[in-house]
């Protein structure tokens, strides 16, 4: 019976270096929730690109080694700390964060980065909401300041964050854009709120996009590759118009000039960063959303935790996104 196991199946990191780095072990100790903490048993679990640049030791943020990646989990609560009264056995939840790792059999989280998972969507879509829908919001409302008849262009909208946001900026009455790089990738992103879809390994696609828009441009663009697009970016901004930065993969090169022009902005997007009222304020927004329906998290790729390293390989090299990315275990 899990509730008297002490070991488990998760994936150690003990060093930092390439998708080889992720070693899957069978006799870690099963953790235990302290004050104000609940244990999952986990029944899926995102994998975020975040997690892939903090495995290679190349992001700002390094945890002390050895650890357990994975921050979106979806599953059961095997057992509870002391003061926790939210949740008891047997509720099915989805995390926001983790503490001591996802990409496990179980996994110890706060009491206040866990959330009721709805009878109406699977495990699969649990594991896919955390990071990439309060991503989203915090990109779209508390740092993008977006507001119903505006403009946004999601630029590779057919992941999880991208889809996200597509499904959110739907919802508050935004015109939504949204590109990708597969035929598959633009038909995922009209079903899930885009009304307009470009497929940006067109040559011509920013041509298109500004035929779509006019003379007016884009409000607001929900960035995942800025290394890649941010140049770009800048051209199709409306006056006063804001980039926010998701996701990036190394340097690129601007012309600080072209924010001059229209008094447009860049802002970087994290949400670690954000305060215990701004994660409120996004869990309830999520909340809703799946009470009212429109928040549908579409899984895309999914592995046993064994292939945890084609993961992590696929995540960053595949030809184009088509939903979140999940372990399954």
């Amino acid at each position: 019976m899990a509730a008297t196991r002490n070991v488990m199946r998760a994936v150690r990191v003990f060093e930092f270096g390439g998708p080889e780095v992720l070693k899957l072990q069978s006799d870690v100790l099963v953790p235990v929730p302290k004050e104000n903490q609940v244990l999952i048993k986990v029944h899926a679990c995102g994998v975020n690109p975040v997690e892939t640049y903090i495995r290679s030791g190349t992001y700002a943020r390094k945890p002390a080694l050895p650890y357990t990646p994975g921050s979106d989990v979806a599953g059961v609560i095997e057992s509870v700390g002391e003061h926790v009264t939210a949740f008891k056995k047997g509720d099915r939840v989805f995390t926001l964060e983790t503490l001591s790792g996802g990409y496990a059999e179980f996994a110890v989280a706060a009491a206040n980065r866990v959330f009721p998972l709805a009878d109406k969507l699977d495990f699969r879509q649990g594991a896919a909401i955390g990071v990439p829908y309060f991503t989203a919001y915090r990109a779209l409302f508390q740092k993008g300041c977006a507001k119903a008849g505006e403009t946004v262009l999601v630029h590779g909208a057919s992941g999880g964050v991208g889809l996200a946001a597509c499904q959110i900026a739907r919802a508050c009455g935004l015109k939504v854009l949204g590109t990708a790089g597969t035929e598959e990738g633009m038909n995922v992103i009209l079903r899930n709120g885009a009304h307009q879809a470009f497929n940006h390994r067109d040559p011509n696609y920013t041509e298109r996009i500004k035929a779509c828009t006019g003379p007016g441009g884009v409000d607001i663009i929900i960035e995942m590759l800025s290394n890649v697009n941010l140049d770009t970016d800048l051209q199709l901004l409306s006056c006063a118009g804001r980039v926010m930065v998701v996701g990036c993969r190394g340097r690129i090169e601007i012309n600080p000039r072209d924010t001059m022009s229209k008094e447009s902005s860049i802002t970087g997007v994290s949400l670690f960063l954000a305060t215990e009222e701004e994660r409120h304020e996004c869990a309830t927004a999520v909340l809703d959303g799946i009470e009212a329906g429109w928040l549908k998290p579409v899984v895309g790729s999914e592995y046993p935790l064994e292939k945890v390293a084609k993961a992590h390989e696929d995540i960053i090299c595949s030809s184009g996104a088509r939903g979140k990315m999940v372990l399954l275990l």
